[in-house]
């Protein structure tokens, strides 16, 4: 099966896009733009979401996962409906750089496909060590619970501004993180697999160390323009809520 994602895109278009948004991005840092009340806004945000994080955080598929509890047929359903987010998520990303690749900072949203690209990549090593085959990802059938993120996603992609998805996502890719490097070390620890096989969930558990500073420019800059904080603050409160109904979902095997 051919695995290049921008195919259905085409990615010259999606290069000519963000040659538009990195000179643009050059341009604005250098313009030395405060991004203090985006920085505000996040901080507050944190603090709002942190039971909600809290929740995420003591989710039981995790809990299980840690004491060995997670049967094999449950990580096969886990990679499964990472599986359809992850393909749903390359789309929407790619619809974020048609709209926002030639605005300022608009290379953070061709970051984020290519990003997905790599994920689904290392998913498959995860895959095959589970003894599945892209096929078998092909036909799993997901669970709506689990689903609800990548949904949430796409609607941001067509009706979001630049700065209720950087912010949503400046906010969820720590927590999603933070369990996926639970994952890994449970996974290497209690069930054997090798660091190759749980690439995966190490590629997520450690952000690049530009990403915080790269959404706040983003999100900086669509306040500049007029975005609304309440409604930033409704992307990252919804797309919070969705993770927690991914992970347990997961848990209900």
């Amino acid at each position: 099966m051919n695995r290049n994602p921008f195919k259905t895109f085409g990615l010259a278009a999606l290069l000519l896009l963000a040659g538009f948004g990195r000179p643009a991005l050059a341009e604005a840092l250098q313009a030395g733009a405060s991004v203090e009340p985006a920085r505000q806004l996040i901080a507050q945000l944190r603090a709002e979401l942190q039971p909600v994080d809290d929740q995420i955080a003591y989710a039981p598929f995790l809990t299980a996962l840690e004491r060995h509890r997670v049967s094999l047929d449950a990580l096969r359903a886990f990679t499964g409906e990472q599986y359809n987010i992850l393909r749903s998520d390359l789309r929407s990303n790619a619809h974020m750089v048609s709209r926002f690749g030639a605005e300022p900072f608009g290379a953070f949203f061709l970051d984020l496909t290519t990003g997905e690209a790599e994920a689904r990549r290392l998913l498959l090593d995860f895959a095959r060590a589970l003894g599945m085959t892209e096929r078998d990802l092909q036909a799993y059938e997901p669970r709506p619970g689990a689903q609800t993120y990548p949904s949430y996603a796409a609607w941001l992609a067509f009706y979001g501004s630049k700065s209720d998805i950087a912010a949503a996502y400046l906010l969820n890719f720590p927590v999603f993180g933070a369990n996926t490097g639970r994952m890994a070390e449970a996974l290497r620890r209690r069930y054997g697999f090798s660091a190759k096989e749980t690439a995966f969930f190490d590629y997520f558990a450690f952000l690049p160390p530009s990403f915080e500073t790269d959404a706040l420019n983003v999100i900086q800059d669509g306040l500049n323009r007029g975005a609304n904080p309440r409604d930033i603050r409704r992307a990252a409160r919804l797309l919070q809520a969705y993770e927690k109904d991914f992970w347990y979902t997961v848990g209900q095997n």
